[in-house]
């Protein structure tokens, strides 16, 4: 979705930092105003100079060096507290586009690149943090200056002012030409670059698979082309700034000369003393400096606006899955879960599950089993409201999930999935994850009931042990054993195990089979299982087909049936 592309949208951040803008502002004031008074002494240092006067010249050079010292001291009370300001937006930025990504739903990621997302998240917002403290320490002071100095000269002379500033306008016309290509140019190498981002994410996220399939030369060919897309974009920024710069530096040079010839006639009829143009030679010096800045800031503001575009365009997207505004906490439950009815389909006209109906007892462990894309994921996936349905409802303990706060809903149900995620820290972090405090005592017993105590006391450093990027340094039933102990510590009283085994050898297998089933006692569970042997013992086995539960009993009560459950069971004991 496109945003609007300009700085207004930066407001309501800036706002929030007015104190510390108003601190930096007076520092701009000072130093323009110290400007204009270098000027002024300028002029009147030519006097003495021509007549030769040295007491005269160190007497107005010592004031002209206090002066800088004061207007040096104004621009570090600007620099810091603009600085100050800037990174404080940026800040604020990132953190609030952090937590409405937090906020979206499953649907999003499973589209969105996490490389490209990095990328905004990183680069983006730090792009958008260095024009703001431009604009606050470098623009503002460029225009006020810009402001006050052209008018003391027109106060000067009028007729020279006008010679200085007659190719303004045209200046102006190109720098906005090349300003707005300039942000086409820059949002096709920012998408170019977060693009490379996202391939470096997926294949270093997956270097063991692209050496097991011998495919380094193909991820070297396709980063190469990339990474070449990348390059050309970047190239046309470069050369439409090369082709710039010589253009406003030829206008800036006929702008001087201008001066110089329209200077030296208002001298020969009388109109200007040599003074007076010294000191207007000295404020048109100190015009170059605001005008290159201004410049080269305006084609950074246009590059800046490409990333504000990218940046807003997450802040846009909005999760369609929302609490209530009068969403009440899910009290402590018992573990009854019903389905009435519920229908759901990703896309239109598409449905995954078709008229659900099913009552869940506390305590009782439910068992989905199916082929490939019948249902039984978003069935499981309905329930801590990953997605909402399309039809129907889904109570638990009578309530209405769709009545209470995400979090007491999702506190209270325990996930144990295929793929074990790991994160930067120990283990015992990764035990107690989304728990802002927790004891050791707790940590150990949870781990105790996973079996996961025995390997990790005998790691070096024990429940300290630091887990590297997605737990590469711990085997799959290490993982699974750790995310059991995540669950226990949770204690949650819904249980959902998706594949929790299926990728583990025997011997592990057997250890997180030991873990799983500790886990399950007094719990509601709901087991998604292709090995079927894991789930003889469960109170009920449902059969999913086409999204619609079409058998439901007992291990033997449905072996007895003779129809889709037995034939899948002796597919895999025959």
């Amino acid at each position: 979705m496109k945003t609007r592309s300009n700085y207004w949208q930066l407001l309501p951040y800036i706002r929030t930092q007015w104190q510390t803008i108003i601190k930096g502002f007076i520092g701009i004031l000072g130093y323009v105003l110290a400007t204009l008074t270098l000027i002024n002494l300028a002029g009147k240092l030519a006097t003495p100079f021509g007549e030769g006067n040295v007491v005269a010249i160190a007497q107005l050079a010592g004031i002209c060096a206090v002066v800088f010292l004061v207007r040096g001291f104004f621009q570090s009370v600007q620099d810091i507290y603009m600085a100050q300001a800037a990174l404080r937006v940026a800040f604020l930025l990132r953190k609030q586009v952090y937590g409405h990504l937090q906020k979206l739903n499953l649907s999003y990621f499973e589209t969105a690149k996490a490389g490209d997302l990095s990328y905004r998240l990183t680069e983006d917002v730090d792009r958008i943090g260095e024009v703001v403290n431009k604009i606050f320490h470098d623009l503002i002071p460029c225009v006020l200056q810009l402001l006050a100095i052209p008018i003391y000269m027109i106060y000067l002379n009028w007729q020279l002012t006008l010679a200085t500033v007659i190719v303004a306008p045209l200046m102006g016309i190109l720098i906005g030409w090349f300003g707005e290509r300039l942000q086409k140019y820059s949002r096709r190498s920012q998408n170019r670059v977060s693009s490379l981002s996202a391939i470096l994410t997926e294949v270093f996220s997956g270097i063991r698979l692209v050496q097991a399939f011998a495919a380094e030369t193909y991820e070297m060919v396709r980063f190469s082309h990339e990474a070449e897309h990348s390059l050309k974009a970047k190239y046309s920024a470069e050369r439409l700034k090369a082709i710039q710069i010589p253009i406003i530096g030829f206008l800036e040079a006929l702008s001087a000369l201008s001066l110089l010839l329209v200077g030296g006639w208002q001298i020969s009829q009388r109109n200007l003393t040599v003074g007076e143009f010294f000191s207007y030679l000295t404020a048109a010096a100190l015009l170059i400096d605001p005008i290159g800045h201004t410049t080269n800031n305006y084609n950074e503001f246009k590059q800046g606006e490409a990333s504000i575009d990218r940046v807003f365009e997450l802040l846009a997207i909005q999760p369609t899955v929302l609490e209530k505004p009068n969403a009440i906490a899910l009290p402590p439950v018992q573990g009854k879960v019903e389905y009435r009815h519920v229908s759901f389909a990703y896309k239109a006209g598409e449905s995954v599950l078709k008229n659900i109906n099913l009552l869940a007892l506390p305590g009782e462990a439910i068992a989905l089993v199916g082929a490939s894309g019948a249902g039984k994921t978003t069935f499981v996936n309905l329930l801590p409201r990953f997605y909402d349905p399309e039809s129907g409802q889904i109570l638990i303990d009578g309530v209405d999930i769709r009545d209470v706060t995400l979090y007491s809903l999702r506190r209270q149900i325990g996930i144990v999935p295929q793929e074990t995620i790991m994160f930067s820290g120990t283990i015992a972090q990764n035990i107690a994850f989304g728990q802002d405090s927790f004891a050791m005592s707790e940590v150990e017993a949870a781990a105790k009931i996973a079996n996961a105590h025995n390997f990790i006391t005998q790691l070096p450093e024990g429940y300290d042990t630091w887990v590297g990027e997605r737990g590469v340094n711990l085997s799959g039933g290490q993982r699974q054993r750790i995310a059991i102990a995540r669950a226990v510590l949770l204690n949650p009283q819904i249980l959902i195990l998706d594949e929790a085994t299926s990728a583990l050898d025997s011997e592990s297998e057997a250890l997180v089979q030991e873990a799983l089933e500790r886990l399950m006692q007094g719990r509601t569970v709901f087991i998604i299982a292709h090995r079927l042997s894991t789930v003889k013992r469960c109170d009920r086995i449902l059969v999913l087909e086409q999204g619609q539960i079409v058998e439901s009993g007992t291990h033997e009560e449905l072996l007895a049936f003779q129809r889709r459950y037995a034939r899948f069971y002796a597919q895999q004991f025959s």
